[in-house]
Parts: structure tokens; sequence; C-alpha cells
């Protein structure tokens, strides 16, 4: 596997707290009473995800980790340790708090920008024809870039299966990543994300192609969509590239 020399930047990630939202989302969980030892454990198996695949994420996902290894020690305490420690103060209410409070500022802000894009739609330049949706085509959301990272565990998991884990030399390259995705999207249709993977592919070509594909999403390229939350991810080529 050849990659290039530098880390890959996590520009299109969000924070931590997206991806804790993200969890608690996808396990149907009550924000007020999270399981923390259920979500400090998925959100570490996220970080080591990262790590393996060399990504340059902030150091605030590393800091989020480390206070969710402190409250879930804390809530391992007898009852009676903790109510003397904290006057009976739940260890996750500070947490519950940042996520509600970031919960609404994200509410707030995709709200703007669903309006933003109504008034593209109403007001377009003199001379301009507005563009009109195909009637074929069908509504979509834009998938978490968390959910893109199950996909690719998904994947992955079913790889190692097959095969050792290490990974052996390989000349396949990011280009050759690149190449494939493009190759498999060249009529400009959305294709299941899952189908960019050959049937029995190395886990080392796995890995480079689920990298150009954060990537070409970084650059605009391809974006990943769904057609209803939690459904298949499908990857389709953006109409500008």
């Amino acid at each position: 596997m050849q990659l290039d020399s530098r880390q890959f930047s996590l520009e299109i990630f969000e924070g931590p707290l997206d991806l804790l939202l993200y969890l608690i989302r996808k396990n149907e969980i009550d924000l007020y009473d999270i399981p923390i030892k259920l979500i400090t454990e998925q959100y570490l198996r996220y970080l080591d995800l990262m790590k393996m695949l060399d990504l340059d994420f902030a150091g605030e996902f590393l800091a989020m980790a480390a206070t969710l290894m402190q409250i879930k020690s804390r809530m391992l305490l007898p009852e009676e340790d903790r109510e003397e420690e904290e006057e009976e103060e739940d260890p996750r209410w500070e947490l519950v708090k940042q996520l509600l409070e970031y919960r609404r500022f994200r509410s707030k802000a995709e709200d703007f920008h669903r309006m933003e894009l109504e008034r593209e739609k109403r007001f377009v330049r003199a001379g301009e024809e507005p563009e009109l949706a195909p009637p074929e085509e069908l509504p979509s959301v834009q998938v978490d870039i968390f959910q893109l990272l199950d996909a690719f565990s998904r994947v992955l998991s079913e790889a190692e299966k097959r095969q050792p884990s290490e990974m052996k030399p390989d000349p396949f390259s990011l280009d050759d990543g690149r190449k494939r995705v493009l190759s498999r999207l060249k009529e400009n249709r959305p294709v299941d994300f899952v189908s960019l993977f050959n049937r029995g592919e190395e886990r080392s070509r796995i890995v480079v192609i689920f990298l150009a594909v954060l990537e070409l999403i970084r650059k605009k390229i391809i974006r990943v969509i769904q057609e209803t939350h939690f459904g298949k991810i499908m990857i389709e080529k953006l109409e500008t590239a």
C-alpha cells in the first residue's frame, strides 16, 4: 500500500460532540441517561479507526476521550463515595449540558442553512432559468461522516474474516484508489458505497479506497448520500466536478 507521506486532514469531519450525538442517535439513547460505559467504548473504537487510517484528527477528540474515561471511572465508584465527592451531582451532567447546548446550536445552524437553500431556489439571477430537480430524483440526506466510518468498518471486518489482519506491501496507490472510485461513477449515477470494493478485496486496498473517498469528498468531487437516515449509503459525482 503506497500512501502519500502526509496525514489526511479531517476538514470534512466535525467535532467530538457531533460524534457523541451521532452515537446517542444511533443507539436510540436517552440524552439524560447516557450509558457511559457503552458510549465510551464505541467512541474509543472510532478513535482507533481514525488512528488506523492515519487521519489527522483534532486534539479535542482526545480531550473528549479523556473526559469520558474520567466520567466512566467516577460512575464505577460506589454510590456513597460518589455522593461524598460530588454532592450527589451526576458525573454525566456537565457533558449532558454541553450536548444539549451544542444540539440547539446545530439545530439553529441547520435551520439557517435550509432557509438559505430555499432563498437560492426562489431567487435566480436575471436571465437565468430556475433549476428543477428531475422528477425521478429521490430526496436524499447528506451522510454523517461517522456513518461513513461505520460502513468502512463493516467492509473491513468482512475482509478480515477472509484474510490475515496484517497489511502486506501493495503497489495499489491512493491515485489508483481515486481512479477506482471515479471509474465506478463514470455513468454519473449514484452507486452503493459497498460496490466500490471488489469481492475478496485485500484489507490494504480497502483502506486506500476509503481514503480516496475521503479526499474526493474534501475536494467536492463526490458526495455521500442516503435516501433515508441510516439507509443504504450511496456515492455520487457532483455536477460541478
